[in-house]
C-alpha cells in the first residue's frame, strides 16, 4: 500500500512523548513490510537540522501563508519524509505545543489547521508529486481534521485516526471555525462541533474510517467516563471501528546485549554482568555500593498523571526500608521540590535528576532492579516494556497499556514462568506501597526474581509485531471505504 503518516513529532527530530517513538518507528517497520510510506511533519528548526537531502518539491499556499513541501531523509534509516515549512508557524526552537511560559502558543489552530490542509491535499495529489496514498494515518489532535475534511470527497484514500492521548483534544473558539476555512457542512454536534466548541480531536474521532490506540485496554477504558475525557459517547457510538494496538519500542536502541550507554552489557544468559550496571549507577548519584540493596527508579514527566505524587506520599512509610530510589525527570515544581526535599533528607537512599538526559535514562534501566510507574492512566507506556527488556522488574499500576505489558507475579503465574512484574489495582498511596513491599521481597528470593527477569526479557515488543496488526488495520479501512456510500461533497 501507499501510506501517508501524519503525526506533529517524530524521535529523533523532535520529541516531546510517545508519539514521536510511534512515528520514527512505525513507519519503517511498515516499510519493512514492503508498504511505500511517507510522513508529513511541520519543519521545525531541529528537524531541518538533522535532516539530509533537504529539497524543495511544492510551493503552494496556506490559510494565505506561503508554505513549501521540503522532501528529506530521515538521518541514519534513509526513510523519507517531508517536511511542511511555513516558518511563521513552526520556525520556533521551542517546545512544538507550549511557548517558554508553558502556555499553548497562541496561534495553534491555524499552525496545525494549516498542518491539516497540507495533509488533505497530499492525500488527493494536488500538489503535484504524481504519488497517493491508499491510506491516511493520522495521529492525535494536530492531524484531526484531515478525516474530516476527506470525508467531503466522493473519491479519496481510506483514513486511520490513532489517539495517543485523549485527554489532549485540540478545543477551540467557535470563531476559528470560519478562520480555518473548514466546509459549513461539517459544524454541527456530530461533526467538529463539541459544546459549541470547535474540536480537532473528533474530526478524526466522527470521520475516519478506522479509529484505534495504543493499548486494547485503553481502548475499552475511554468508553467509560472515568477515561473518555468527555467523549466517551463518541466513542461507544463508533466501537465497532474502535480498537487497540499496542506501540513496540526500538528493540536496537533499546537492548542491553549492545547498548553502548551501559558499561557493561548482558542478556539473559549473563544477567549476572547487570550488577554492573547497577554499581555505575550509584557511583553516578553517590548512593553507597550496596549490591543486595534494591534500587528502584522512576523516569517520567513530573505531573499527577504518571503518579509522582503517588509515590511522594509512599516515601513517609517506604523510607523505613532498605531500599534505594533514583528519579529521573522534569516538570510541576512542586513535584520537584518535592523529590529534592527527600533527597536532601536521605541523600544515601533517594537520588534526583531533573531534566532529562538520554544516555542517563539508558544507565537507569539497566541499573535498577524495580522500575516505578504508579501512572493513573496511560494509554500504552513505553518505560515498562524498555524496563522488562533490561531485567528491570516493573511495578505498575493496572491500566491501559501497563495492564497489557506487564503480567502480576501471583503465586500461579510464577509457578508457570508467565509472570513479568507487580501490579497494582488502585492509584493510590497504600496499594502502591503494598506492591513496592511485594517487589522486596521477591528480590529476597534470589531465584525467583532470576526467573522473573528472565521472563519480562524474552518478552516480545518489537514494532514488527505492531506493524503486522497495522497492516490489518490498513485493510479493514479499506473495505470500509469501500462499502461507504460515495456521498462526497467536494470542498
Amino acid at each position: 500500500m501507499n501510506i501517508l503518516f501524519l503525526a506533529s513529532e517524530l524521535h529523533p527530530l523532535i520529541k516531546t512523548g510517545g508519539l514521536a517513538d510511534v512515528a520514527g518507528s512505525l513507519p519503517q517497520a511498515l516499510r519493512e513490510l514492503d508498504h511505500d510510506v511517507r510522513v508529513l511533519l511541520p519543519a521545525y528548526p531541529q528537524a531541518k537540522a538533522q535532516c539530509t537531502d533537504l529539497n524543495p518539491v511544492a510551493e503552494f499556499d496556506l490559510l494565505d501563508r506561503p508554505a513549501t513541501l521540503l522532501d528529506a531523509t530521515l538521518p541514519d534509516i534513509a526513510m523519507p519524509v517531508w517536511l511542511l515549512d511555513v516558518p511563521p508557524w513552526f520556525d520556533r526552537l521551542e517546545n512544538p505545543y507550549l511557548s517558554p511560559e508553558g502556555e499553548p502558543w497562541p496561534d495553534n489552530a491555524e499552525r496545525f489547521g494549516g498542518f491539516c490542509w497540507a495533509g488533505f491535499h497530499l492525500a488527493l495529489d494536488r500538489l503535484g508529486l504524481d504519488w497517493q496514498p491508499d491510506v491516511v494515518h493520522c495521529n492525535d489532535w494536530q492531524t484531526g481534521l484531515v478525516p474530516a475534511l476527506l470525508s467531503q470527497e466522493k473519491t479519496r484514500p481510506a483514513t486511520v485516526f490513532t489517539i495517543h492521548n485523549l485527554a489532549y483534544q485540540g478545543v477551540f473558539p467557535p470563531a476559528v471555525f470560519s478562520q480555518l476555512r473548514l466546509p459549513r457542512s461539517l459544524w454541527h454536534m456530530d461533526g467538529l462541533e463539541f459544546h459549541s466548541q470547535l474540536s480537532f480531536i473528533k474530526g478524526g474521532l466522527m470521520y475516519a474510517d478506522r479509529i484505534n490506540t495504543v493499548s486494547p485496554t485503553y481502548a475499552k477504558e475511554i468508553q467509560t467516563p472515568a477515561f473518555g475525557c468527555g467523549l466517551e459517547g463518541v466513542l461507544k457510538a463508533r466501537k465497532e471501528h474502535l480498537s487497540g494496538i499496542l506501540n513496540g519500542i526500538d528493540t536496537h536502541k533499546w537492548n542491553p546485549a549492545t547498548d553502548p550507554w551501559i558499561p557493561h552489557v548482558y542478556d539473559r544468559d549473563s544477567l549476572r554482568q547487570k550488577s554492573l550496571s547497577k554499581a555505575a549507577l550509584q557511583n553516578r548519584f553517590k548512593l553507597p555500593q550496596e549490591p543486595d540493596t534494591p534500587l528502584l527508579a522512576f523516569i517520567s514527566r513530573l505531573v499527577p498523571q504518571k503518579g509522582i505524587d503517588l509515590i511522594l506520599q509512599s516515601l513517609t512509610h517506604l523510607i523505613d526500608y532498605p531500599l534505594q530510589f533514583v528519579f529521573l525527570g522534569s516538570g510541576n515544581s512542586d513535584f520537584e521540590h518535592g523529590l529534592f526535599y527527600w533527597s536532601r533528607r536521605y541523600p544515601d537512599r533517594v537520588a534526583v535528576h531533573i531534566g532529562f538526559d538520554e544516555p542517563l535514562s539508558h544507565l537507569v534501566e539497566a541499573g535498577a532492579d524495580i522500575f516505578l510507574m504508579p501512572s493513573r492512566f496511560e494509554p500504552c507506556g513505553l518505560n515498562q516494556m524498555y524496563s522488562q527488556r533490561y531485567g528491570t522488574v516493573p511495578v505498575v499500576h493496572r491500566t491501559g497499556g501497563l495492564a497489557d505489558t506487564v503480567v502480576d507475579a501471583t503465586p500461579d503465574r510464577l509457578d508457570n514462568h508467565t509472570a513479568t512484574g507487580i501490579g497494582f489495582s488502585q492509584p493510590v498511596g497504600g496499594a502502591f506501597q503494598e506492591a513496592v513491599k511485594r517487589a522486596w521481597l521477591l528480590y529476597s528470593q534470589k531465584d525467583t526474581w532470576r526467573d522473573l527477569q528472565q521472563t519480562g526479557m524474552a518478552q516480545d515488543f518489537s514494532w514488527k509485531r505492531s506493524a503486522a496488526e497495522y497492516h490489518r488495520l490498513y485493510k479493514q479501512a479499506l473495505d470500509d471505504l469501500e462499502a461507504r456510500p460515495k456521498t462526497g461533497l467536494s470542498v
